[in-house]
């Protein structure tokens, strides 16, 4: 398994986080048998939140058994310092450890909400409490949208944030404002040593009104693999991303792993060969156009 180090954490971490949104979803079989699978393929970065259901209950039956050898990461989508200091509690308590590596400042991708996180009495003031007690190691952020990158450099500005992760894929860098936004934040993480981890890596579209969707994630993913591979190919291309949250759906997971043992294979120009023609691309948060 690729590995690359998360910037001044100092932590060999592989390239695929395994992201546990759907975990909830699942029984405690399914939850347990993508979790040993993970592990199994030299996966050590798992990355969940308090708001994704019932993840962190699902997680803590095999995690707490090998916390030792693995990066664990969690969220906070609560904007107080009382709500996200008992949400950090509940979410150590659910996933049966007593402390995670990386405590994230969730979902932050208006200057509003940063605003509300970064004030007197904020959930920056929960996180780095929790830090001073040791139940916290380091601190991150995370945000969806068009304006994550923007947001995601000011916070950096306010605060040495150890983690950003937020939306990359071929379309979203090829919209010229992103891009632009995208690779300030890059030069600026790069500063401070900051690692820079992405998500929505293999997201098509919005879901479709009326279509059954066959996978357990809010947008609509490719599942093709010659396609899987050149997303993931795009997202590990740039040497400032120290890695990506796999999609959501336990049953893509396989998929997108292979994807990563194959990374290398694949060159850039095929990899935007085979994006630049798939059709109905478009971003999931609301562009008004797709590339075809």
């Amino acid at each position: 398994m690729l590995k690359r180090t998360i910037g001044r954490l100092g932590h060999e971490s592989s390239v695929v986080m395994f992201g546990a949104a759907s975990l909830g979803n699942v029984t405690q079989e399914e939850a347990d048998a993508s979790i040993s699978y993970a592990l199994q393929q030299g996966i050590n970065h798992f990355d969940t939140a308090a708001s994704y259901g019932d993840a962190e209950l699902r997680m803590g039956p095999l995690i707490s058994q090998v916390r030792g050898d693995i990066f664990l990461a969690t969220k906070t989508g609560q904007r107080s310092k009382r709500e996200a200091k008992e949400e950090i509690y509940r979410s150590l308590e659910r996933m049966r450890v007593d402390s995670v590596d990386l405590l994230q400042l969730h979902a932050v991708g208006s200057m509003e909400e940063l605003d509300r996180c970064t004030a007197k009495g904020g959930a920056l003031e929960a996180a780095l409490e929790a830090k001073d007690e040791g139940i916290v190691k380091e601190i991150g952020i995370t945000g969806h949208g068009h304006d994550a990158p923007i947001v995601h450099l000011e916070a950096l500005r306010r605060f040495p944030f150890a983690t950003v992760l937020l939306p990359l894929n071929y379309y979203m860098y090829s919209l010229p404002e992103y891009r632009e936004a995208f690779d300030a934040l890059l030069e600026e993480a790069s500063k401070q040593s900051a690692a820079v981890r992405v998500i929505k890596a293999i997201a098509k579209a919005p879901w479709e009104e009326g279509v059954k969707r066959p996978y357990a994630t809010w947008y609509e993913p490719f599942d093709q693999q010659q396609i899987i591979d050149a997303c993931v190919h795009f997202v590990l291309s740039f040497p400032g991303v120290c890695g990506f949250a796999s999609a959501g759906d336990i049953h893509l997971f396989p998929k997108i792993v292979d994807a990563v043992q194959r990374y290398g294979c694949m060159n850039d120009e095929e990899a935007t060969q085979i994006l630049s023609k798939v059709s109905g691309y478009t971003t999931v948060f609301g562009a008004p156009t797709s590339i075809a």
